[in-house]
């Protein structure tokens, strides 16, 4: 996480398409994803809103609170990003939104009819859906570690916890769940096979990964998120902070080393002192 302000955006997949989710599940649950991720960059190099690369955190999500199939990925995008020279952090020029949701919408949207094209399937979606307006989200989520604790519960849980689940009687089973509108407790009576259905179809396919990360987030761009953080909170008296990496990358020697950083914040200064050897335990 950098010190920063963050906005959590939703990309809903439309109703049209979940057929063809069902049939090919890796295929679209990945350009989701994908999609998502290149319409949000689009807009952000845009000077007009920013004009920067900015770092996102992608969830998959594929069921609402009644388990039914609702599938839309969550993300938790900075409320900035890297200057393109990576000397700098930039601010959204709009400080009430990161990127306008209607435009965002457009690319999405586009972006996914193109990576249908290159799979092979878009000859499976209907038509009228390109046509329709594109469910996308955005919310300012504060300094992003009440958003991070919401998405951190889902990664690794299924579709429903056993602690809403009622009763089994005759072949009936019975849950409640809490209504996202009204926030009333609802019940549910499904008979098993039914129940057995809506819980399987969010199994995901074997090896999809659900979590990923975008823009100056992503593995490959450790760099630019080591120069994002010294640029949100540069070493006190250290001129040199941000324009260490550039020279690194650049194959340049710069003229001091810049001050170790732990390993689990980025921010605080490490001073090693010494170096255990890890003790092998004696069997008794």
């Amino acid at each position: 996480m950098l010190p920063c302000s963050y906005f959590l955006v939703t990309f809903t997949l439309p109703a049209e398409l979940r057929p063809l989710a069902r049939s090919h599940p890796k295929k679209i649950y990945g350009l989701l994803m994908k999609a998502a991720a290149d319409a949000l960059q689009t807009l952000a190099s845009d000077p007009s809103f920013l004009g920067a690369r900015l770092g996102a955190l992608a969830v998959l999500h594929t069921w609402t609170r009644a388990m039914l199939f609702h599938p839309h990925v969550h993300m938790l995008v900075t409320a900035g990003g890297l200057a393109a020279d990576g000397q700098s952090w930039i601010d959204p020029k709009h400080p009430r939104f990161l990127v306008p949701d209607p435009a965002l919408s457009e690319i999405f949207r586009a972006k996914f009819c193109a990576g249908l094209k290159k799979a092979g399937l878009l000859r499976f979606a209907p038509a009228a859906v390109w046509k329709i307006r594109w469910v996308v989200h955005s919310q300012h989520a504060g300094q992003g570690d009440k958003v991070l604790d919401y998405l951190a519960r889902y990664v690794f849980r299924s579709a429903i916890a056993n602690s809403r689940l009622e009763s089994l009687d005759n072949g009936v089973v019975r849950f409640r769940y809490r209504d996202n509108k009204t926030q009333q407790i609802r019940h549910v009576s499904l008979p098993a096979t039914e129940f057995i259905h809506r819980f399987l179809q969010h199994v995901l396919p074997k090896s999809l990964t659900k979590v990923r990360y975008y823009g100056i987030f992503s593995p490959a761009c450790r760099s630019r998120l080591d120069r994002a953080r010294q640029a949100l909170n540069p070493a006190p008296g250290d001129s040199a902070a941000i324009t260490a990496p550039a020279l690194q990358d650049a194959g340049a020697v710069p003229a001091s080393p810049p001050p170790t950083h732990c390993p689990l914040c980025q921010t605080g200064i490490l001073v090693l002192l010494e170096t255990l050897s890890p003790r092998r335990s004696r069997s008794p």
